[in-house]
């Protein structure tokens, strides 16, 4: 074999081996190709693998078959009680028909421009159409089921399929938030004036039932004591009476004892008699047999 013949050899080596190489190419399972002929789609491959394709004439895209992610700018959105948030809504998508996606955006750039666009006007319509309240209530759901059938509804004619779409967050934008800020902080004042007002009305009714109580018990009381009172002065009367009836003598030097012990307390001075009646058992011992 000579040299020219090894030349040949190997240059038929390598012009094989670069058309076997052209003409294979590989897909990862995490991927999906477009098989383009002079810029035009031809083909599409799904299955991960090894695949084929016409050498020098053919070329391969690749897209990415997993779940992908939309999220475009944060949006102000006015609602329909004219007031304003910010609202930042992001979509999952997954790639279904590579060929369809190439005609309609081109590439994966374009895509996230225009269906980010369609997904912040999806937004601003439905949710322009509730009260700031609602985003906190049930109601956030409806309209996030809404906006999602939309964005489902308009994803085939861009060969994708829409898996799901959210609101991140909502935000007040800060002179929004300022004046929201501002009115509960007046609701909550107002709230907080009305029950201190109720409490210091139930304050003075508790105080009022509870004197008028205590008068009617203390009148109650009084009263039982005046009753209490003259029945005992009326008992002792009578006592005194009995003792009186069996012993007039006794009862005479009895109540006259009473008498000095009353009239001669502490610092008490009197002028009287030497012979006067009030001395009269001052003198000589009494009879109390008589």
């Amino acid at each position: 074999m000579n040299r020219n013949t090894l030349i040949i050899a190997a240059v038929l080596i390598v012009v094989l081996g670069a058309v076997v190489f052209g003409t294979l190419f590989t897909v990862h399972q995490t991927q999906q190709a477009l098989i383009l002929q002079f810029g035009n789609p031809v083909a599409q491959v799904k299955k991960p693998g090894l695949s084929f394709k016409v050498p020098f004439i053919q070329n391969v895209e690749y897209y990415d078959r997993r779940i992908l992610d939309l999220d475009p700018p944060v949006q102000e959105v006015i609602l329909s009680d004219q007031k304003r948030i910010n609202v930042d809504a992001f979509a999952r998508y997954r790639i279904v028909d590579t060929l369809e996606f190439r005609k309609r955006v081109g590439n994966d750039a374009n895509f996230r421009q225009v269906f980010g666009d369609r997904l912040n006007s999806a937004v601003r319509a439905e949710i322009g159409q509730i009260l700031l309240g609602d985003m906190l209530t049930e109601k956030r759901a409806e309209v996030m089921e809404k906006i999602t059938n939309q964005m489902k509804d308009q994803a085939p004619e861009f060969g994708v399929e829409v898996v799901d779409v959210r609101i991140g967050r909502t935000d007040l934008p800060e002179t929004t938030a300022q004046a929201v800020y501002n009115r509960m902080r007046s609701d909550r004042e107002a709230h907080a004036a009305k029950l201190r007002a109720f409490g210091e009305q139930e304050k003075l009714r508790i105080q009022a039932n509870a004197d008028r109580e205590r008068t009617i018990i203390l009148a109650e009381a009084q009263r039982q004591s005046q009753i209490l009172r003259g029945q005992g002065e009326g008992e002792r009367n009578r006592v005194l009476g009995e003792a009186y009836g069996q012993d007039p003598v006794f009862f005479e030097f009895y109540r006259s004892m009473e008498a000095y012990g009353e009239a001669f307390g502490d610092g008490t001075t009197m002028v009287l008699s030497p012979d006067s009646e009030f001395f009269r058992y001052f003198g000589t011992r009494p009879d109390l047999t008589k």
